[in-house]
């Protein structure tokens, strides 16, 4: 079985997928833009062949890399590479190479547009926030006199949350429909709620045989807009609820043989139209895993190796790790620009028996994750709770005058 990974080298972690593939007796074959020479000896050594491209984003390249690995090993039976900046190429290549095992250039399109995604949401039975998906000022504020503000303005297609602002009234709506003019913008109504993921990995029926929660600590848009802390754990367990939302949201989407990677919201108080406090509202389907070191949260909280059960079901369609045993684990994402009331070190020492990494972020992760991360695995809530309300804690001015 011949596999095409494309950009294993980055996020460095990613040649990680190229073991498990090797594992399950894939020849693997990368498209890599960087030189040979730099990538880690862990990525040679699980791959069969390299093809080094100046840029990801020249399309002659990239089918001249994939028509090479077609001449010498034959037929292509898989082009991946988990990353959302390349889902379009990955798919563009499939529709080129006539390989049916992953979304058609067509079919990731209307995917990655958060409007299309709400009929998917629909017809999972999980409703969704009202929208507008905004061709005119005018209408933008029709639609905001409809439903009220405030609202959020976000991208039809992006990932974060770059470029998504909270509208408090018609001044804040005109100035930000002027700075995003050059994007597709969506307008939703603003929902009170607490974000979570349903993340894992489904099979060639849509069957999902690894599930993952994680929860936030802080709010996404607000650590990007104004650089507050912000943190995630995995959760302890995954109610039945949940896993009926994931699997419902995975067969609406006919998503098979993916990693997958689901948000929403889980409203704090009643929402007219929605639901009452605890109803869950889909938010947006991501077809990737999720971002940053999160698979790495993932392995620790239920001691097992997400990369590998990734090619396990993909290549054997074998593996079922829906009721793990499993404890948390958490990032806290600390800014340089706030003064916090202990130093890392000091945690460190505080949580000596459940670390995992400090990781000094370079600046295009800061800006969503920190400037510094603190991981940690826990046992119980309470251990959990504490370290995040110690990681947080800002200094007051009696702590700074010590």
């Amino acid at each position: 079985m011949n596999f095409i990974m494309i950009s294993p080298n980055y996020p460095e972690n990613y040649w990680m997928f190229c073991r498990g593939l090797k594992k399950y007796g894939a020849t693997v074959l990368a498209i890599v833009d960087t030189a040979y020479d730099n990538l880690l000896p862990e990525l040679k050594e699980n791959i069969d062949e390299c093809y080094v491209v100046s840029n990801f984003n020249n399309y002659d390249e990239m089918l001249r890399a994939v028509g090479y690995f077609t001449f010498k090993y034959g037929k292509i039976d898989w082009i991946e590479s988990n990353n959302e900046a390349w889902l379009d190429l990955d798919a563009r290549l499939r529709d080129d190479f006539n390989v049916k095992t992953g979304f058609s250039y067509k079919t990731i399109q209307e995917y990655q547009s958060k409007a299309a995604m709400k009929k998917y949401y629909e017809k999972a039975n999980i409703p969704t926030a009202r929208y507008d998906l905004v061709d005119s000022k005018e209408n933008a504020l029709q639609f905001a006199k409809k439903i009220g503000y405030p609202l959020v303005l976000k991208p039809d297609h992006g990932v974060g949350a770059s470029f998504t602002y909270t509208i408090k009234n018609d001044e804040d709506l005109i100035k930000y429909l002027d700075l995003t003019k050059e994007h597709q913008m969506i307008l939703e109504e603003y929902i009170e709620g607490d974000v979570f993921t349903l993340d894992g990995v489904c099979d060639q029926e849509g069957t999902i045989r690894y599930l993952n929660s994680l929860e936030y600590v802080g709010n996404c848009m607000d650590s990007v807009q104004y650089q507050q802390s912000i943190g995630a754990y995995t959760a302890f367990t995954i109610s039945d609820e949940y896993r009926s939302i994931a699997q419902r949201t995975i067969h609406a989407f006919a998503l098979k043989n993916r990693f997958f990677h689901c948000e929403f919201f889980r409203l704090t108080k009643d929402k007219e139209g929605l639901g009452k406090k605890g109803a869950v509202i889909g938010l947006e389907v991501n077809f990737r895993p999720p971002g940053g070191f999160a698979p790495d949260l993932m392995n620790y909280a239920g001691s097992l190796d997400v990369y590998d059960i990734w090619a396990q079901v993909l290549l054997t369609q074998q593996g079922d790790y829906m009721h793990i045993a499993r404890e948390s684990a958490g990032f806290a994402g600390r800014r340089n620009s706030i003064a916090y009331k202990y130093r890392v070190e000091e945690i460190e020492k505080m949580y000596k028996d459940q670390w995992i990494a400090t990781t000094y972020l370079p600046e295009a992760y800061a800006a969503t994750m920190g400037d510094v991360t603190l991981a940690c695995r826990f046992r119980t809530v309470e251990e959990r709770d504490s370290f995040f309300a110690i990681a947080f804690q800002e200094s007051t001015r009696k702590d700074r005058n010590k």
